[in-house]
């Protein structure tokens, strides 16, 4: 036996603490009426998680407590606890004794409370239900309800017969499914609709990200070139620079020497006795040829380094007319832009005092062709005053460059007339023979010495002032190439801190121009590409990207959670619809045998039933009523799948339900009842009063078959009938109190029986 007792405190009529044990298989509620017997199947209801006030014969939730009466004072809680034996675990608990409790108050606030701990509802409800057990249904059969499976419509016939069959379980899981179900699509559509949000910004970054690859690989390109570039040209200009100090030095040592012995030789001749016209007159002129000479090396000098800045200024401007042409470098007027935006103003609000939409139309078309205009009128003017300003510049520079080319031509000119007669006093002093000749003759050896000196030390100044211009050039180029690929271009030179690594000596500097013109046009290109924020721009897209991937799993995981959740309910439904008809079978078994024993005859059985329901088809034709009535206009449609009941009584023309009397309701119901319990035995069975309406002859059927259920189930009779009395083995009686409140008497028959033999 499963359940052991159950307590009533401040529960309807029971004032007190009122404690039924039901120790033998069948036990008795007996009293008058009024004395509060349904009120201990209430409580079994009340306490198994009855939600419905009006099931329990009240209104609200206070109307469950003792009210007061007599010297009784009201309660202000009420309270049912029921026991378990729970050794055999019918109960998935692990525990010997379960006991569960509601407790209801004046402010109809309910508490459920497992083995003294407070749960939810629905934690009572999931529990029974693994034991068949339910707050209403086939094992509670309250007063006046011994028939209502018989009144109820198909649809609630099948769901009694599911409760009493143990499907309640799976129907509380497939409904569990499909909420789940349906809160997993609500999720596709939300991860499905953020995704359609996020795509547009996600393909904007895309292209924005390419364009950064593109930035970055010509980064990549210039930085590539630019460490070669900076490289041959940082060692042609050392390389330089060592040449030129390495022959020079010498040339200089040697200038310093024959300007040394060429004073000696001077003073020579001035000190000498017999000192001429002509001796003087050489003096002169080695005087004049070597201030003409220093002259033309200054102007020589300065002819080099305007060469340098007119080929330096070239450059820039060459550089600055290809970024010119450029679109991304395009600048207007402030004049124009203001001039632009008030035309626009005026038209628009010449269009608002119209006040019409075709007048908005109009302007806003006319705007268009403006801004059109205005961009195509822009976009191929070039600014071009930086580029007058150079030119301006070049063309100084060059007339510069013209006059000492001109100062340059008279000196040469003087030049020569002071060598020729130079060289004529030469070829005089040669032919005569006097003492002096000798210093005369050292003078000119070491004139000529000098002239061939001074031109090479002049032939190295100029490449002197070209490394130089040179240099300046690298230096300017690397400050603008870190600028732009960072400070890795300063690692050109190698590990070993010489800049000469492993290149090729014998490369024509042809080579190295086209180099530097390649590295020119990638810096255009970057320029062109604009500022973009490269680290900015790929960690958002990166962010987004995996936030979509993100998404997109989570979409998958949904969607095969939805997949899941489909088959879940499939299976559901399938055992569902195996077990239910497999139970209708055994249930028709048993209920023709009950049937037959209550009517001594007769058939009765339950049939699966789909009824058939009439639709109004769509139509666009006006019919008739003659046509409404024919049904050219209906539509036939399944409805749910529900449970029929026959019957056939014997000696009787009597096949329906609607043709039963009272009583043959009465034992109809009875039978069928009876017959689902022993199908799949409910644990314990409450009958309340269901043989009120049977005669002396068959409430002794109904007794028997109450004695039979027993050896199944646990029953708990309340009743009037003697003949049910007398197979339970103990009797409780409930009497009303003088102070107004139920009471309990009780008799334990098997007890007392012992007793008296």
């Amino acid at each position: 036996m499963y359940l052991k007792s159950i307590e009533l405190s401040g529960f309807k009529s029971f004032a007190k603490k009122s404690e039924l044990k039901f120790t033998s298989k069948v036990s008795a509620i007996v009293g008058p009426n009024g004395s509060g017997k349904s009120n201990i199947a209430e409580a079994f209801r009340f306490v198994l998680g009855e939600q419905s006030i009006k099931s329990l014969r009240g209104k609200k939730g206070e109307d469950l407590i003792f009210n007061g009466a007599g010297d009784l004072p009201r309660a202000n809680r009420a309270s049912v606890k029921v026991i378990f034996d729970n050794s055999s675990k019918f109960l998935p608990l692990d525990y010997e004794i379960v006991t569960i409790e509601r407790v209801v108050h004046r402010d109809s606030v309910n508490e459920y409370l497992i083995n003294g701990s407070q749960v939810r509802l629905r934690d009572v409800v999931e529990l029974l239900a693994s034991a068949h057990i339910g707050s209403s249904g086939h094992h509670i059969i309250s007063q006046g309800e011994a028939d209502r499976i018989l009144n109820s419509s198909i649809k609630e016939r099948k769901a009694m017969i599911e409760d009493a069959l143990g499907l309640k379980m799976y129907q509380y899981k497939k409904q569990e499914s499909e909420r789940k179900l349906e809160k997993t699509r609500e999720n596709i559509k939300q991860v499905e609709s953020l995704r359609r949000e996020i795509m547009p910004h996600i393909k904007f970054l895309k292209k924005q990200v390419e364009k950064v690859e593109k930035t970055v690989e010509m980064k990549d390109e210039l930085l590539k070139e630019a460490l070669e570039y900076l490289r041959r040209e940082d060692e042609y200009i050392n390389r330089g620079e060592s040449k030129v100090k390495s022959l020079k030095s010498p040339l200089l040592e040697k200038e310093k020497e024959l300007e040394k012995e060429l004073n000696t030789t001077k003073s020579i001749l001035e000190n000498a006795k017999n000192k001429d016209e002509k001796s003087d007159k050489l003096i002169s002129l080695e005087e004049s040829l070597h201030k003409i000479r220093d002259e033309k090396d200054n102007l020589f000098r300065d002819f080099g380094r305007l060469d340098g800045e007119i080929s330096s200024l070239v450059k820039l401007v060459k550089k600055q007319e290809e970024v010119a042409q450029s679109y991304e470098h395009k600048t207007v007027t402030l004049v124009s832009v203001e001039s632009l935006s008030i035309a626009i103003e005026t038209r628009i609000k010449e269009a608002k005092s119209k006040g019409n939409l075709e007048a908005m139309l109009e302007a806003l078309e006319e705007i268009s062709h403006r801004l059109s205009d205005f961009i195509d009128h822009n976009k191929d003017k070039v600014d071009m005053s930086l580029l007058s300003d150079a030119q301006k510049d070049i063309e100084n520079l060059k007339k510069s460059k013209k006059q000492i080319e001109k100062s340059l031509e008279e000196i040469k000119e003087r030049e020569n007339k002071l060598t020729d007669e130079y060289s004529k006093l030469k070829n005089i002093i040669e032919k005569e023979k006097d003492k002096n000749r000798d210093a005369e003759k050292a003078v000119f050896r070491i004139m000529a010495e000098s002239g061939e000196i001074r031109s090479k030390i002049h032939d190295l100044s100029l490449e002197s002032e070209n490394l130089r211009l040179l240099k300046e050039d690298f230096k300017r180029e690397l400050i603008e190439l870190g600028h732009l690929v960072g400070t890795h271009v300063l690692q050109f030179q190698s590990p070993q801190g010489s800049p000469l690594g492993n290149l090729k000596e014998d490369e024509s500097r042809a080579k190295q121009e086209e180099r530097r013109r390649k590295i020119e046009k990638i810096k255009i290109r970057l320029e062109d590409s604009g500022g973009i924020g490269e680290a900015d721009v790929m960690k958002e897209y990166t962010e987004a990207s995996e936030r979509d991937t993100f998404l997109g799993k989570e979409l998958l995981d949904l969607e095969k959670s939805a997949t899941s959740l489909t088959e879940l309910i499939a299976n559901l439904d399938m055992r569902l619809s195996t077990e239910f008809k497999t139970g209708v079978e055994k249930i028709n078994t048993q209920f023709k045998e009950y049937f037959s024993l209550m009517f001594g005859g007769g058939e009765a059985k339950l049939s699966v039933t789909v009824p058939i329901k009439r639709k109004k088809k769509d139509t666009d034709l006006d019919l008739g009523d003659e046509d409404m009535e024919e049904g050219l206009a209906l539509s036939e449609v399944e409805g749910e799948e529900g449970i029929d009941i026959e019957v056939n009584l014997p000696k009787k023309k009597v096949k329906g339900l609607m043709m039963l009397s009272g009583g043959e309701r009465a034992l109809t119901s009875i039978a069928l009842l009876f017959a689902i319990s022993q199908v799949n035995p409910p644990p314990f069975i409450i009958l309340d009063e269901t043989d009120a309406a049977l005669d002396e002859a068959n409430s002794k059927k109904y007794a028997d078959m109450v004695e039979n259920l027993s050896g199944k189930s646990q029953l708990i009779v309340i009743t009037h009938n003697r003949e049910t009395m007398s197979r339970a083995g103990i009797l409780y009686g409930v009497t009303m109190g003088l102070g107004g409140g139920s009471k309990l008497l009780s008799v334990a028959f098997e007890e007392a029986l012992a007793v008296a033999k």
